[in-house]
């Protein structure tokens, strides 16, 4: 009941400041609509060409037959690597991230522009998703799951990657046919802290907390049931409406930010100032990489991913009871 009382007071808010926003299809002949069997998965990128190559890989393989992406003007080749793609509709807009509301609203003009009432997949570039036995069942079984149980929604904390030693060492080139946790191959596999709030089931921890003090807020919903109920107006880690934000099952996303790159991405995200706070969480960052020169994620809690299995059997991920 509080969830919902809270959905109620929210979504007046979301309503009174909700705004049309510019945006234009950039793949040939405009935007393709989705068939009735098509898994889609809508996404932001900015400047992560390396990463690219497998992440269409990775959900290619789960079963997304169509990826809706917004480019957010990059300058390291993703958008004509994107344009390639045939799979791939290329979307841009003259908003920049911030002010777009950190993306959301191009994530939610894309929903309704590619039609409501049906299930995406909502993540990021840098975003793996990794569910109980995606080795070997597909995102179609995945979303029978959910409806059989009446879940609109999976909940997915993200698990930041690291490689174990300097992080200068860790390179990703995009066209090595190398998929990102076999470099960034670790993650921490303990100190985190889960509660559950009015909105949404809160996650924070992992390496940027213990090394940074970063409270960040870990939790998402990469898989959601998307209809005219639905919002992103608050947050991303808190959609509208609040009680579809506590299902039983659950997964996690790989999180992929330190390759040997880092530092340029840490200098351009302070210069930029797209993301929360006017960038303040990479502003600590390069703080404390100007101090120490380099920087090593290694720690006692330092766990080497291993697939699926291994995060069921450390209660990172809930089991799927598959139809």
């Amino acid at each position: 009941m509080l969830s919902r009382y809270e959905t109620y007071k929210l979504t007046a808010r979301v309503r009174r400041r909700k705004r049309s926003i510019e945006m234009s299809c950039l793949t040939e002949g405009g935007q393709r609509p989705l068939g009735t069997s098509d898994i889609p998965l809508v996404f932001n990128t900015h400047n992560d060409r390396k990463l690219l190559p497998a992440f269409l890989a990775h959900y290619r393989r789960l079963g997304v037959s169509r990826f809706i992406c917004v480019d957010d003007v990059s300058s390291d080749g993703t958008r004509d690597y994107l344009l390639a793609q045939a799979d791939v509709d290329l979307w841009a807009s003259p908003v920049r991230y911030r002010d777009a509301r950190r993306g959301r609203e191009w994530r939610e003009a894309l929903f309704e522009r590619y039609g409501g009432s049906r299930w995406f997949l909502n993540v990021d570039s840098d975003e793996f998703l990794i569910y109980d036995d995606c080795e070997n069942r597909p995102l179609g079984d995945l979303v029978k799951a959910l409806e059989s149980r009446g879940e609109k929604r999976l909940a997915a904390p993200m698990l930041d990657m690291y490689p174990i030693g300097q992080l200068g060492a860790a390179s990703l080139d995009g066209d090595d046919g190398w998929m990102p946790w076999e470099i960034a191959d670790h993650f921490d596999g303990s100190g985190y802290e889960m509660s559950y709030t009015k909105r949404a089931i809160s996650i924070t921890g992992g390496p940027r907390k213990r090394k940074f003090a970063h409270l960040l807020e870990l939790m998402k919903y990469p898989v959601i049931f998307w209809d005219p109920e639905c919002s992103l107006g608050v947050s991303i880690h808190q959609p509208l409406p609040c009680e579809r934000n506590f299902p039983a099952v659950s997964g996690v996303l790989l999180h992929f930010k330190f390759f040997s790159d880092y530092k340029e991405k840490i200098e351009r995200a302070v210069a930029e100032g797209q993301y929360f706070n006017a960038a303040a969480a990479y502003r600590k960052m390069l703080e404390d990489l100007q101090e120490a020169g380099e920087f090593d994620f290694s720690h006692e809690s330092s766990t080497r991913f291993s697939g699926s299995g291994q995060l069921l059997e450390l209660g990172f991920i809930a089991p799927v009871h598959y139809p």
